[in-house]
């Protein structure tokens, strides 16, 4: 990684970051994207509805959109942030690998997950031992078994985290994708990995009882955390105190400029809500972009 201390850092590497980080750096802001495009919900997309653009897949305009974002001045880094913090003078970012950066002002736009796990049982049991966000729910598990399960850093760090509370801690993946680190630090823990593997069930009663695995194992724990791909947008939220929607308590709430509750913190894309379109995200990631760099260079001494 360059510098350690950033004006923006951007949080997805999808449309709506992108974007923010072509307006930002071309005002010749420092800035930092973090995130991998091939995890961008734009990714698999086929685009016909973009003006100007034509037919195209997303794939596509994600590779352009990281080379105009690096050819402005952004420095592009293929790792997801785990957790958030205040600090003086702006904000401290912790990335997969353990590293940290300072950033003035933050950009969230890390899309939201809208991908299931697909096993059976899973919608029976939706809080009642099923949990899509380890910070949220953690605390409900003390003393008991769980599994999590995915292969990116949210499910790596989230079982992390899970050692805390639970009596034992399953690690279900096809394959972690993620930071050396964090791999690493799984490895030297009491955590029990299935790779690879994958819950194709979860039973139970009243509540969560087993996951049955892919390979024919089975898990005799009482909570299963779906945590797929990077850190959801819940958990992010919590750790700043960001204002969600009332109604579905999942989006971020911004006003006409990308401002959230908190002075410096912008959001843009699929994380203030529908309607899941690709413009939309590109509209909102300039404003946020050029908005971030504003508070930046007037926060700066």
């Amino acid at each position: 990684m360059g510098e350690s201390s950033y004006d923006v850092v951007i949080l997805g590497s999808g449309p709506a970051g992108l974007q923010a980080a072509v307006h930002a750096a071309r005002r010749k802001a420092r800035v930092l994207v973090l995130g991998r495009g091939e995890r961008s919900g734009a990714w698999k997309a086929h685009v016909e509805n973009l003006a100007g653009v034509g037919r195209t897949t997303g794939a596509e305009l994600v590779k352009a959109g990281r080379e105009q974002a690096a050819s402005s001045g952004a420095e592009l880094l293929d790792e997801d942030a785990t957790k958030l913090a205040p600090a003086d003078a702006g904000f401290v970012v912790t990335c997969e690998s353990g590293d940290e950066v300072r950033a003035r002002a933050l950009v969230i736009a890390t899309g939201i997950s809208r991908a299931k796990l697909g096993a059976g049982g899973e919608k029976d049991f939706v809080g009642k031992g099923v949990s899509y966000c380890v910070d949220c729910d953690a605390g409900f598990f003390k003393g008991k078994p769980v599994a999590v399960t995915g292969d990116g850093s949210a499910a790596a760090e989230g079982a992390l985290v899970m050692l805390k509370y639970a009596s034992e801690v399953h690690l279900v993946t096809r394959g972690l994708e993620c930071a050396e680190k964090l791999k690493v630090e799984i490895a030297s823990s009491a955590i029990v990995v299935h790779s690879p593997d994958k819950i194709v069930k979860i039973a139970g009663g009243d509540g969560v009882e087993a996951a049955e695995l892919e390979s024919g194992g089975r898990l005799e724990v009482q909570g299963v955390f779906i945590e797929l791909g990077a850190k959801g947008v819940m958990e992010l939220a919590m750790e700043l105190g960001l204002e969600l929607d009332a109604e579905s308590f999942k989006y971020i709430v911004v006003d006409r400029k990308q401002h959230t509750n908190v002075p410096g913190v912008f959001a843009a894309g699929d994380v203030t809500g529908p309607p899941w379109q690709i413009a939309k995200a590109l509209g909102e990631g300039c404003v946020a972009g050029l908005e971030a760099v504003a508070f930046a260079k007037s926060a700066t001494p």
